[in-house]
């Protein structure tokens, strides 16, 4: 069995798990933005350490401007 941190997500699972939309990561690396990705052949895949990196580098505190 795989652990879950070292498991590859797709973009649907990331978007179920997240709630990141799938076309937010389609469009992300052309500007310059976005989780860091894996390619595995034609395949996109996202690791789980690599996602929740993302979310907290871009978490910003609530009311604060």
């Amino acid at each position: 069995m795989v652990k879950q941190e070292k498991r590859l997500l797709s973009r649907a699972e990331v978007e179920t798990m997240y709630g990141i939309r799938r076309r937010f990561l389609e469009l992300a690396p052309s500007r310059g933005d976005g989780p860091c990705f894996i390619r595995v052949g034609r395949l996109v895949r996202y690791r789980v350490k690599d996602i929740e990196a993302w979310i907290e580098a871009n978490a910003t505190l609530g009311g604060m401007s």
